[in-house]
Parts: C-alpha cells; sequence; structure tokens
C-alpha cells in the first residue's frame, strides 16, 4: 500500500487470507463472492485495522480487524469516482446522480468520491446498488470549507438528487474526523463530528482534535 488506509477505503483481501475469527456463517459466502472489506472508524489494534465485512442484506454487517499483509490493494473513493459501472446498471438512480454531481463538486477542486453500496459495486463489480440505494459520498476537506461554501454545495447536491429522484448523504472528512455536510450547512449550529474515539459535537470540525 502507497499509504496508510482510511475509512471508507475498500481493501482487497489477499488469496489465502484467513478465515476471521467469530464470524457468522454469511461472512464466507459474502467474501467469496466479492473479497473487499471496507476501513471502518475504529481503533487499530497494534498494527491491524479495523475493517467491516457487507453481506447480501442491510443487516448484514461484520467488524472485525485484520492485519496489513493480507492486504492484496486499496481503493479509495477518490479511486473509483471516475469508474463507470456495468452498461446494463448505468441507469438506476444512484448511479445516474452520481453522474450528475460529478461537475458540481469537481468545479468546486474538492477530492472526493462514491462510498457505500456505489462505491462497493464499482470496485468490487458485484450488483450491490438497487433502485432504492441512496448514493455515499465523502468529499476531503483537509482545510476549513466556509459554511457559505458547504451551504452552496448542498443546495446544487440536493437539487441534483431531487432530479434523479433519489437520496444523497455526503460526508465531509478532515484529517481525523467526519461529519455530515447536510448538518454543516446550517448556519450557526454545531455538528456530530465521529472519530475513532467516538462521536461528539463540535462547532469548528476542523478545530476540535
Amino acid at each position: 500500500m502507497h499509504r496508510a488506509p482510511r475509512p471508507h477505503d475498500l481493501l482487497r483481501l489477499a488469496p489465502g487470507t484467513p478465515a476471521f475469527a467469530d464470524a457468522p456463517a454469511w461472512v464466507a459466502t459474502a467474501l467469496a463472492r466479492a473479497p473487499f472489506v471496507v476501513v471502518r472508524r475504529a481503533p487499530r489494534i497494534g498494527d491491524a485495522i479495523a475493517v467491516g465485512v457487507r453481506g447480501g442484506t442491510r443487516g448484514e454487517r461484520f467488524g472485525t480487524w485484520i492485519e496489513p499483509r493480507w492486504i492484496d490493494a486499496l481503493l479509495s473513493p477518490e479511486d473509483l469516482h471516475a469508474r463507470a459501472p456495468d452498461s446494463a446498471r448505468a441507469a438506476l438512480p444512484a448511479f445516474a446522480l452520481l453522474r450528475a454531481v460529478a461537475p458540481i463538486i469537481d468545479a468546486r477542486g474538492l477530492d472526493w468520491g462514491p462510498a457505500g453500496s456505489a462505491g462497493f459495486e464499482l470496485a468490487s463489480a458485484l450488483p450491490t446498488i438497487t433502485p432504492d440505494s441512496d448514493l455515499d459520498i465523502v468529499v476531503r476537506t483537509p482545510t476549513p470549507l466556509p459554511r457559505a461554501d458547504a451551504s452552496s454545495l448542498f443546495d446544487a447536491l440536493s437539487h441534483a438528487a431531487r432530479h434523479a429522484g433519489t437520496r444523497i448523504d455526503v460526508q465531509l472528512e478532515t484529517p481525523d474526523a467526519a461529519f455530515s455536510l447536510a448538518e454543516f450547512a446550517r448556519a450557526n449550529l454545531r455538528v456530530m463530528l465521529r472519530s475513532a474515539d467516538g462521536p461528539r459535537l463540535a462547532i469548528d470540525p476542523w478545530a476540535a482534535t
């Protein structure tokens, strides 16, 4: 890996990766279909990285840790935003919305990419998006984003989502934590900041350490 994994990164497991201890039966089946895990926002245990396995239903989620030696490749949301889904699935609302928001976010010079179901499908080629799926987006904000700019971005993305007939959930990522664009776009409110140490309220997410 060229850098340390960050939350939302997808990690492809190397052949021969040992089974996760205490994993429910569906985990082995899920990893046989698509050997990818997603980095979770949780403390490391030694060198091991906190990851999650997704199954075939919303209720099938398993959190665990993995040693870096079992990681074959790393795909970040930024690596995925230019990928195209299978042509037979490109018209699904979440993928249509992904195409619509790309020029909106790119015009602001922000690094970003899809996460959640869209990111997983683009990484693994396993059909994951459904007609009812939201679009999850990660936007990197290593330096403060003015609230006025956040509000303008939120309005533009919300308009695109309404036009596509689905919903969008945008997480702004600082180097140490994440928070919702929808919350931050509302003036004079604290936001729920999510870090590896747990959630807390903050007025200035970039000053909260």
